[in-house]
């Protein structure tokens, strides 16, 4: 390493980690030192009011960087904005300036901040609050606001600190109760904007939209600040989101500690998994005796953890193994994740804050959480989908003038895999640009049958609403959800259709998960996720404890459970079919043998069923297989697909009885590796894949998007995918295994238990294709 150790922080908690590597493991792929970073700090502008600059001052901003300003410059002079700029920046101060002073200054200002998450919005409202100026009657307004408060808050609530799911269900359906209000509205603050991707970013555009558009009619039109990770493209990105046009600030001004990044791939154990597949140390295993080794040192420590059942059972590792060098240590980790009621959340946060906690496993709820830089250390357990939230959840850690650690523990899958022998993929490639698509039919219908329903529509509102407004809207017409008048497209029942319609994509009301000895209700899931994460017999965490889903009512919106705590974890088994239902985009690329590659995009119906489940144990074992009988699910959505003829397959040395198997393999690999290439996670999507599909006539691969209509993942893979196919076949190639696993061709989520697959086959497909398509490209 370059820098001293003995001067570093990060260096010297990677030392500390390391010493709990057992003799001849050596887990480190890479090791990267990121420089500090100084601030670069400016005068506060002009026009900010003496008692403005001195409430900051108070709150501990003694003096603004320069992008803050340079932000707040543009949002006062009137123009939309997007600051872009990493973790721990301070983008708050770039909206709090603008909008406090306008609230200050005007005292009939009103100002609107949304958030993507109740914790986030509550560490902002708490960070206003602290300023003291009585004139902001700032005020929560979201779920778990309570109804007493709700008609103080529309009456007398200046800055109003609310969510999507919020503006969305209580806030525009009930516009005339918020008037004065909306009448008054100047700003309109959208923090953490990059989260707004894929279907529930496509709903947030046009929920946008909406907002716009009810604003007008109370006279109103508001200025625009956004607030985002390091992203590609931010004014763009922005624009598409808000729908007004947005200046871009990106220049990161903050000082910054110097932070050690370390990739780390488990090793391999002499257990097998599924079909005698070698398998790795797993993750959430490593990150638990990473966390402990931290707090040991006493060094404030996050680990960010993939799922809610990964956060529950990575605390209780942590906590585990200090139990048995300080019990008092041990009480100092826990879990935090999504699903546990407010208090609990509530009461975390503060102790976050407080610092009383030193470890926390989390999900992404943390990622753009409460307040909690300057760590000591993060440890990002799995590539979690983007570069964006990787570094965003990276920046958690380090403070000006001392180092930090990050550690990033690969999953055993192909894409982290890839991403921990190809450092440059994580540290040196541009962020993702976010991907949404405001023009989904199964998005953009319900959108407009709410705007209708909140003021009529007319054909002078429509351009805003995208090209295929109209189309939809005389679909609508057609199915009696709208009535066409001269004037314009008008809600006729006297019903909302608000409540009906899932901006979050999750598939309707959430699931309650409930202790059945008690009627205790523990969490919520989202009924899209259902089946497989609470089906009977699945193995339920919460706050470190577990229990044994008995039954799964679906239509009644419960799953029961009782209290056991068994050694074994549990995994769904699912299988799915797919049909092409329109092709949109085809092309030919000739083979060495005849015939031609097919590579398509198009629209497609995927019926899925989870079958059954395994059990495993924390070594990665697998106990058994229990069949499960769970209704079937049909999606409407979008994929990219490709053929290859069989002439082409055998001279590749791929003979008739493996094809199924070599298809099979690099489906899974390419479904790994998509994000790289797509702003998504391997489980927003889905694939396909076999030897004589009856649509095509030919063996086909296909990987659709996991949401009705599409989010645009198939379309960017189908955009990239020579670079897409190329990293597939780099990372089956350079995997280690001799015929397939986890890290490679093997899917945690396969129905089919992995079989067949064809390490080998699988390179021969990748290869034949990527020949094609790069002979076509270079004439």
């Amino acid at each position: 390493m370059s820098v001293d150790a003995a001067t570093d922080r990060g260096a010297v908690l990677l030392g500390r980690v390391l010493a709990g590597v057992p003799s001849g493991e050596n887990p480190l792929t890479h090791v990267a030192q990121l420089p500090e970073r100084a601030a670069t700090i400016v005068a506060w502008p002009a026009w900010a009011p003496a008692s403005v600059r001195e409430a900051f001052a108070a709150s501990g901003v003694a003096a603004p960087w320069a992008h803050q300003v340079e932000a707040a410059e543009h949002a006062h002079a009137g123009r939309s904005v997007v600051i872009a700029t990493g973790t721990a920046s301070g983008k708050s101060l770039a909206y709090q300036l603008p909008v406090v002073t306008a609230l200050t200054e005007d005292p009939r200002a009103t100002a609107l901040y949304l958030s993507p998450t109740k914790a986030l919005g509550a560490d902002q409202l708490r960070s206003v609050r602290a300023l003291e100026l009585s004139e902001l009657r700032a005020a929560s307004y979201d779920g778990d606001t309570p109804m007493a408060e709700r008609d103080w808050v529309r009456a007398h609530g200046r800055w109003v600190f609310t969510n999507p799911d919020m503006l969305h269900r209580g806030i525009l359906p009930a516009h005339g109760r918020w008037t004065t209000f909306l009448r008054r509205l100047r700003y309109v603050v959208v923090d953490e904007c990059h989260s707004y991707r894929g279907v529930f970013g496509s709903h947030v555009a046009l929920l946008l939209r909406r907002l716009r558009r009810v604003a007008a009619r109370y006279g109103a039109d508001p200025v625009f600040v956004l607030a985002s990770a390091t992203v590609s493209d931010p004014a763009t990105s922005a624009s598409r989101l808000s729908g007004v046009d947005c200046a871009a600030v990106t220049e990161d001004a903050s000082p910054r500690g110097a932070r050690t990044v370390a990739l780390w791939e488990p090793p391999l154990t002499e257990l097998s998994g599924e079909n005698g597949a070698p398998v790795r140390r797993s993750a959430g295993a490593e990150t638990a005796r990473i966390l402990a080794d931290l707090v040991i040192e006493g060094a404030r420590s996050l680990a960010f953890v993939r799922s809610r059942l990964g956060a529950e059972l990575t605390a209780m590792g942590a906590r585990r193994i200090l139990d048995e060098v300080d019990p008092d240590l041990g009480a100092r980790v826990a879990a935090y994740r999504s699903g546990f009621l407010p208090e609990e959340r509530r009461a975390l946060e503060h102790a976050l804050a407080s610092g009383s906690l030193l470890g926390v496993a989390s999900t992404n709820a943390l990622e753009l959480g409460v307040d909690i830089a300057g760590l000591d250390a993060v440890v990002v357990a799995g590539f979690p989908g983007t570069l964006a939230s990787f570094w965003q959840q990276a920046g958690r850690a380090g403070r000006a003038g001392d180092g930090a650690l990050v550690v990033f523990v690969a999953r055993d899958d192909p894409l982290d895999t890839y991403l921990v022998h190809h450092p440059a993929a994580v540290l040196d490639k541009p962020i993702e640009a976010t991907v949404i698509d405001p023009g989904n039919p199964y998005v953009l219908a319900p959108q407009l049958a709410c705007a209708a329903a909140e003021l009529p529509l007319t054909p002078s509102c429509l351009a805003a609403f995208g090209d295929g407004a109209e189309a939809v809207l005389d679909d609508l017409v057609a199915d009696g959800v709208l009535r066409r008048r001269p004037t314009g497209w008008y809600w006729t029942s006297r019903d909302r259709p608000h409540s009906q319609v899932d901006i979050r994509g999750s598939g309707g009301d959430q699931i309650a998960v409930v202790e059945a000895d008690s009627a205790r209700m523990l969490g919520t899931v989202n009924p899209g996720s259902a089946c497989s994460s609470v089906h009977p017999g699945a193995l339920y965490l919460h706050q470190g404890k577990s229990y044994v889903v008995d039954e799964l009512d679906l239509a009644a919106g419960l799953a029961l459970v009782h209290a056991e705590n068994p050694d074994w974890s549990t995994s769904p088994r699912e299988v799915v079919d797919i049909s092409v239902l329109s092709t949109l985009s085809s092309a030919g690329y000739p083979t060495a043998t005849g015939g031609e590659i097919q590579v398509c995009l198009g629209e497609v119906a995927v019926t899925s069923q989870v079958v059954g489940y395994l059990r495993r144990l924390p070594s990665g074992e697998v106990l058994d297989q229990i069949p499960l009988d769970l209704p079937e699910q049909t999606l409407h959505t979008r994929a990219v697909w490709y053929t290859i003829p069989p002439a082409a397959l055998a001279a590749a040395g791929v003979d008739a009885g493996a094809v199924p198997g070599a298809l099979h393999a690099a489906e899974h690999a390419a479904i790994g590796l998509l994000p790289l290439f797509a702003t998504c996670d391997r489980w927003d999507i889905g694939g396909v894949s076999t030897a004589l599909h009856p649509d095509t006539g030919a063996p086909t691969i296909f990987v659709h998007d996991g949401h009705p209509g599409g989010a645009g993942f198939a379309d960017r893979g189908h955009a990239a995918l020579i670079p897409w196919l190329h990293a597939t076949r780099q990372a089956i190639a350079a995997c280690e295994c001799p015929s397939g696993c986890p890290s490679c061709v093997q899917s945690p989520k396969c129905g089919n238990g992995n079989e067949p697959l064809d390490k080998d086959g699988a390179i021969k497909v990748l290869t034949t294709t990527l020949t094609a398509l790069r002979q076509r490209q270079e004439r």
